[in-house]
C-alpha cells in the first residue's frame, strides 16, 4: 500500500488531535511511519484522539501554529521526512463569531508552517490541506476545478482562499528552486463525513449527540445537497499525492489538487441521515428528525469539486457509493455508542482495512 513509502519515515501532522488528523494518525501507523503531531488544545469532547489514546502511540507537541518559532524548533528537531498539515479553524458558524482568530489561524498559521519548512535542512514533502471553501463559490452545477477563482463571503471561506494563496506565494518565492529541498502541494476538499467527528454545528455529529440522548434530531435545511465523502477519502489522496511527490516519476511540485466523491455523489441532508439511521440502533426513537428553521448566518448552497485533475495525475478515485459512506458511519458511532466493550483503536483500524479492500477490488494505484 502507497509502495511502502511511510515506512520507517518521520511525519509531522499538524491538526493531529482533530477528527482528520486522528484518522490520518491511525493509518499512517498501520502504514509503519513515525508520527509527530502538532495541535494546540484537544478540539472536542469526546475525542477521536483520546478515544483512540493516540497520545500513547506518537510524539506530540502541545504548540499553536500561530507561534511561529515554536513551529520552526519543533520541524527542525524531527527533521521530517513528510509534513500534512491540517491544523486550522475549521467550522464556518465559529468563523462568524471570531473572524480575526479564523484568519490568523488559517492564514497566518499556514505561513508559519510554510516558514518553518524553508528553514529545513533535510528532504521534506508536505501536503497542504485547504478546503473545497477555499473556491469563489457561484453555485454552478459543475465542479470547481483547480484553476478557478478562490474567494469566499463568509470568513471561514475567506480565509481558505487567503491560505491557498500564500501557499502559491511560498512555492513560487522559495521552494520553486533547483536548490529547493522542500517539495509541496496544496490540496481540497469538503462535506468530509466519518466516525469520530465531534465538532459543533455540524450535521453528523449534531445527529449522533442528539440520537445518543434519545432525542430527534433538528435540522435547518434537509433539502440541501452535499457531495458527502467519507474521511478516508480524501485521506487517502493525501498519502497518494505524498507518495507521488516522494516516487518523483510525476512531477507534481506546487500544484493544487481537489478530492471528492463521484459525480452522481450528491445527496440531501435528510437522504444521509436516513441512510446512517440504518446502521444506528436509535431504539426508542419515536421521532428521528425535526425541520426547524433557523439559518443564522450564510452558507453556500451547492459546491462541488472536479476531481480530473486527481485522476490524470495520481491515477486517484474515489472507493466508496453514498450507501457505503453513509453505512461506514452509522456502523462506527454505533459501536462507540452502543458497544463500548469494542477495542475503538481495533474497530477503526479495520474499518480502514475494509477500505482498502474495497480499493484493491477497483485496482486504484494507491492500494495495488
Amino acid at each position: 500500500m502507497f509502495n511502502n513509502c511511510f515506512k520507517n519515515k518521520k511525519v509531522i501532522v499538524t491538526g493531529n488531535t482533530g477528527f482528520k488528523g486522528s484518522w490520518l494518525t491511525v493509518w499512517l501507523h498501520q502504514l509503519g511511519a513515525n508520527v509527530v503531531g502538532i495541535s494546540k488544545d484537544i478540539p472536542s469532547s469526546p475525542s477521536l484522539f483520546e478515544e483512540l489514546q493516540l497520545s500513547k502511540k506518537n510524539e506530540h507537541h502541545f504548540a499553536n501554529i500561530c507561534d511561529g518559532q515554536r513551529m520552526k524548533e519543533i520541524f527542525q528537531a524531527a527533521e521530517p521526512d513528510f509534513v500534512f498539515h491540517l491544523a486550522a479553524q475549521p467550522i464556518v458558524s465559529v468563523s462568524y463569531e471570531e473572524p480575526v482568530d479564523t484568519f490568523q489561524t488559517n492564514v497566518m498559521g499556514t505561513a508559519n508552517i510554510l516558514e518553518a519548512l524553508r528553514f529545513l535542512k533535510n528532504p521534506c514533502k508536505a501536503v497542504m490541506i485547504t478546503s473545497d471553501k477555499c473556491y469563489n463559490n457561484v453555485e454552478w452545477v459543475w465542479g470547481y476545478r483547480e484553476h478557478d477563482a478562490l474567494g469566499g463571503k463568509d470568513p471561514y471561506s475567506a480565509s481558505k482562499g487567503a491560505a491557498e494563496l500564500v501557499i502559491k506565494t511560498y512555492f513560487h518565492s522559495y521552494f520553486n528552486k533547483s536548490d529547493s529541498n522542500i517539495k509541496l502541494v496544496a490540496v481540497r476538499a469538503g462535506n468530509v463525513i466519518g466516525g469520530g467527528d465531534w465538532a459543533l454545528n455540524r450535521i453528523v455529529p449534531d445527529c449522533v449527540r442528539a440520537w445518543s440522548q434519545g432525542e430527534a434530531v433538528k435540522i435547518r435545511n434537509p433539502h440541501s445537497t452535499r457531495p458527502w465523502q467519507h474521511v478516508l477519502e480524501p485521506l487517502s489522496g493525501y498519502l497518494r499525492t505524498a507518495q507521488v511527490m516522494a516516487e518523483g516519476e510525476i512531477v507534481i511540485h506546487g500544484e493544487p489538487f481537489n478530492f471528492g466523491p463521484n459525480a452522481d455523489q450528491n445527496h440531501t441532508v435528510l437522504e444521509l441521515l436516513q441512510h446512517i439511521s440504518n446502521d444506528y440502533q436509535s431504539a426508542g426513537l419515536n421521532e428521528q428528525f425535526a425541520i426547524e428553521n433557523n439559518n443564522l448566518f450564510h452558507e453556500a448552497g451547492l459546491l462541488k469539486l472536479n476531481c480530473d485533475k486527481a485522476l490524470f495525475y495520481l491515477q486517484w478515485k474515489p472507493v466508496l457509493e453514498f450507501e457505503q459512506t453513509a453505512s461506514f458511519t452509522g456502523a462506527w458511532y454505533n459501536n462507540y455508542y452502543n458497544s463500548k466493550e469494542t477495542d475503538l483503536y481495533a474497530y477503526t483500524v479495520d474499518q480502514i482495512s475494509q477500505y482498502t479492500a474495497l480499493a484493491k477490488q477497483k485496482s486504484i494505484a494507491w492500494a495495488i
